[in-house]
């Protein structure tokens, strides 16, 4: 039996739709339509790079130090990303997930996130991918089953491609009035409007050399309650967007020019997030999941 380096793969189906969904970290691998690559995903003999489809919790993005304050005790977390002395994208992307249950169209994988040095509270994490007539949607739910509140955040992290060989040509819409400047650890010291920045993507235009690590806010929602990001051909022949939905009330892009060659800037990171980065010191956005308490977050992946 071959063993790869994500554990069991889970593939659902809808029609011309097919996805994976990896037990290492619960990841979603690959999203296809019609044989046309959707997300920039990974192979299953390899590990994702640039955390790749990874699911983000208790936490998404960066953790300044690794410490934080929660009531009177001060937590140090593992320097997951040493070079800029931050904890990054949670405690959970490296894990084993469970197979919870689903069927031909849909899976549902799951974890127990227990205490442990930097993170002593109990969280279990569920992640429902389903298949439908209009796309890919994603539910992940958060869930206190310790005996205190505990500081909760989430996001995830897949790449999509409009079918270019690279991002530069293709055309971003991004609804969004703002964004956070970072220092060059990726942690917030300002929140600005877009406007006149090169980060205004609110009317649709190339991405061209535009690198991006970098997170919004003030995000404007459609009469569904979405904020749609769309990434489009330079043709327009082939488009896909991203919604998010409830829970999800910032989004960090990320233009892969950090990757090795060949993966950089290839796909588009479009990653949904409850809080913004180093939300766990700053409180913007923070959950206090309080005992027996669930948060919802959701987001999904169309095309046209």
């Amino acid at each position: 039996m071959t063993v790869t380096p994500t554990g069991e793969q889970y593939e659902i189906a809808h029609g011309d739709q097919r996805a994976v969904v990896v037990q290492v970290g619960g990841a979603l691998r690959s999203y296809d339509v019609a044989g046309r690559h959707v997300v920039d995903g990974f192979a299953a003999g390899a590990r994702p790079d640039g955390g790749r489809g990874q699911l983000l919790a208790p936490w998404p993005n960066r953790i300044r130090d690794g410490r934080y304050r929660w009531g009177d005790t001060d937590q140090q977390l593992a320097l997951s990303e040493a070079v800029s002395r931050n904890a990054i994208h949670g405690l959970v992307r490296w894990s084993e997930w469970s197979l919870l249950g689903g069927s031909d169209s849909s899976v549902t994988v799951g974890i127990r996130l227990w205490p442990q040095p930097g993170y002593p509270f109990r969280i279990d994490l569920a992640a429902t991918y389903r298949l439908a007539h209009d796309g890919l949607s994603v539910t992940i739910i958060g869930r206190n089953v310790g005996t205190e509140a505990a500081p909760y955040g989430v996001g995830q992290h897949p790449y999509v491609t409009a079918g270019t060989d690279h991002i530069d040509d293709a055309v971003l819409t991004v609804p969004a009035d703002q964004w956070l400047r970072c220092d060059d650890r990726g942690l917030p010291v300002a929140t600005e409007p877009v406007a006149g920045t090169p980060y205004d993507f609110r009317a649709p235009r190339a991405i061209s050399q535009t690198a991006l690590d970098t997170p919004y806010a003030a995000l404007s929602r459609d009469a569904d309650g979405r904020v749609v990001v769309r990434l489009d051909s330079p043709d327009g022949a082939h488009g896909v967007g991203v919604w998010l939905g409830e829970g999800a009330e910032f989004l960090q892009l990320f233009s892969g020019d950090k990757l090795a060659p060949p993966r950089r800037r290839t796909g588009l990171a479009v990653e949904p997030m409850s809080c913004p980065p180093d939300a766990f010191n700053s409180g913007v956005g923070l959950v206090a999941l309080q005992p027996g308490a669930r948060h919802t977050l959701r987001w999904g992946i169309f095309t046209r």
